[in-house]
Order: C-alpha cells, then structure tokens, then sequence
C-alpha cells in the first residue's frame, strides 16, 4: 500500500518513534531541560539518547546547547518553534487516526 494511501500517511515518522516521542512530551511540557533529565525520564541509555536527540535536532525540532559548568560539559536541550507546531500537528493527527477507527 503506498504511503499516502495508508492511514499513518501523515503521521510525522521522526516523532512517531517511541523514543523520540518521549523526548518531544517531555519538552513540550517544560522550558528546557539537560540532557541528565531526559535520560532520567525517558530511561534512555546515553547513547540512545543522543543518537535521538541528533535526529531531532537535524529535523529542526530541538536546539541543543552545549556549555561547561565549572569543567563538567552540560547539554540542553529547548524544543523549537518549529518543534513545537510539528508535535501539536503529530498529537492532532493521532487523535484523528484514533478517533476515526472502527469499533463499537
């Protein structure tokens, strides 16, 4: 079945992944946040964890800044603009995906 024939043909796949999803909740409800929160959070080995965040930040829906505090490297993370609509847009569409199922 072609993808725009699916149901799921509009469904944003970046965030779609379980992983990535979490991060985007997360960083919908909270300013910002560093990376040790969302590892704590998510449960996320730190290199999962990165490696999804890299995807994230490719697709340009997260900036991510990388400081020093005191000679320990801190990275934080901030969902964009365009972060934020994509993820409102991915939570719509779900919703309209699983509200137009059949069943009783």
């Amino acid at each position: 079945m072609p993808e725009q024939d699916s149901p799921l043909g509009d469904i944003d796949r970046i965030i779609h992944e379980p992983a990535r999803y979490l991060i985007m909740s997360w960083l919908y409800v909270v300013d910002g946040a560093d990376a040790l929160f969302l590892q704590k959070q998510t449960g996320l080995t730190w290199g999962n964890l990165s490696s999804h965040i890299g995807k994230l930040e490719a697709a340009g829906y997260l900036e991510v800044t990388k400081e020093f505090v005191g000679r320990k490297p801190h990275t934080v993370l901030r969902m964009t603009g365009n972060g934020r609509a994509a993820f409102e847009k991915y939570r719509r569409d779900m919703t309209r995906l699983l509200d137009n199922l059949p069943g009783d």
